[in-house]
């Protein structure tokens, strides 16, 4: 059984080697989440040692999955630093799932311990963007997020192909 828990900044800081897996696997596997093949040498390192630094300074709330033999596979993000106009709001990020551990209810199990999360906070407005019509949007479809719409040629895959982007937001 796969195991959902929040992380402090020095669980995160020392579990960035087993962060950056999760994200390589996830970039090499063709998943846009920001990142283009070939990876630079370090770059996932980098990036995951400045979310640490992010939640250890209370800006954002880092989720992980374990598996039963207690590795890594699977992380989410709620980011609360946002402009003083949105106290109520919060941002998802970097859902994140290792091809070992998809399919068996990893990311559905992270988005319900993140909403948990943003309403103990109290957060009634959560927003992300995945690319459209991905496994991803139909898995936040399911879980009752509401399409804000599509966006063509927002970013890249991995590969450098262009693709679409879809904005979902969900009242808590």
């Amino acid at each position: 059984m796969t195991a959902i828990r929040e992380l402090n900044g020095a669980e995160a800081l020392a579990r960035v080697p087993e962060l950056a897996e999760v994200l390589r696997d996830c970039v090499e596997g063709g998943a846009s989440v920001g990142f283009m093949l070939p990876l630079a040498e370090g770059r996932p390192e980098a990036f995951w040692r400045k979310v640490a630094a992010g939640v250890a300074a209370g800006e954002r709330h880092l989720f992980v999955a374990e598996d039963a033999a207690g590795r890594l596979c699977g992380t989410l993000s709620l980011v609360i630093d946002l402009p003083d106009n949105q106290p109520h709001r919060a941002d998802v990020s970097k859902m994140l799932v290792h091809r070992r551990a998809r399919r068996q209810g990893v990311a559905e199990r992270l988005l319900r311990a993140l909403e948990v999360k943003a309403r103990e906070l109290g957060k009634t407005t959560l927003v992300l963007d995945t690319v459209t019509g991905s496994d991803a949007s139909r898995l936040y479809e399911r879980l009752g997020w509401q399409r804000a719409g599509d966006i063509p040629t927002y970013a890249l895959m991995p590969d450098g192909e262009p693709c679409s982007t879809t904005y979902y937001f969900r009242l808590l």
